[in-house]
């Protein structure tokens, strides 16, 4: 067996979308908001690209579209916590869609061509420190790092934001 070729470091990721103005104040919730769902509006041609070519996708564990999941999510740029149709289950439900969010970039993002073998340091990069959704994930963690309900504030403080990018929460 072959050992793969070595790799000089990690291939700068080319984002799959541009926009005309990026967000000027991330503690305006509305333009936040908009651009956030400009995004993944723009980015889901290439996330159905990457569906067609690749056969498989692993968006889904929420139940939700990623349109419906960027709704539900700048819910939680506000104080308030959304309801559900399962009221008691928003911390875990919340969770599963930022994990199809995730998934839904990271499929949109190498589905441009050059980009299929981007690595997970790139592709986390990318995601945190370019993308209007990093910047929607980390506002939602500092709105909700001290929340009353027990099951958001885990979910925040332990599963929102890697490690690798704590530098943003501060």
């Amino acid at each position: 067996m072959e050992d793969a070729p070595p790799v000089e470091g990690p291939a700068a990721l080319v984002c799959p979308v541009s926009f005309s103005q990026p967000v000027s104040d991330e503690s305006n919730v509305a333009q936040l908001s908009a651009k956030f769902k400009e995004e993944i509006a723009l980015m889901r041609p290439w996330y159905d690209r990457s569906t067609e070519e690749r056969k498989r996708t692993t968006v889904g564990v929420s139940g939700m579209e990623p349109e419906a999941i960027g709704s539900f999510v700048v819910q939680f740029l506000d104080d308030d916590i959304p309801s559900t149709q399962e009221d008691n289950n928003f911390g875990a439900l919340f969770k599963l869609a930022v994990e199809d969010l995730k998934a839904f970039y990271y499929e949109s993002a190498t589905a441009r061509p050059g980009q299929m073998d981007a690595d997970s340091e790139t592709l986390s990069q990318w995601y945190w420190r370019e993308t209007v959704a990093g910047k929607v994930l980390v506002a939602v963690h500092r709105t909700h790092r001290d929340s009353e309900d027990e099951t958001l504030r885990r979910v925040v403080n332990r599963n929102l934001v890697p490690r690798a990018h704590a530098s943003l929460l501060s």
